[in-house]
């Protein structure tokens, strides 16, 4: 199921695991400020995107940064 395009080039879709996959490679998974990796464990490509941080580190992103793609 696609729902939204970032870009002609980009689609967005629902992720088996995670909640979100854009152009079938990156997965995301949304959460606080202490959300871990557990769901998306073992994805080469996946990231957790935290609410509540300024800055992200390592495989962690801040929500704020994708209201930029807006």
């Amino acid at each position: 199921m696609h729902f939204q395009r970032i870009h002609p080039a980009q689609r967005v879709s629902l992720a088996e695991r995670g909640d979100f996959l854009v152009t079938d490679n990156y997965t995301f998974e949304v959460g606080g400020r202490n959300k871990s990796r557990k769901q998306i464990e073992g994805l080469d490509q996946a990231y957790v995107v935290a609410d509540d941080i300024e800055l992200g580190f390592g495989k962690k992103l801040p929500l704020w940064l994708f209201g930029f793609l807006y």
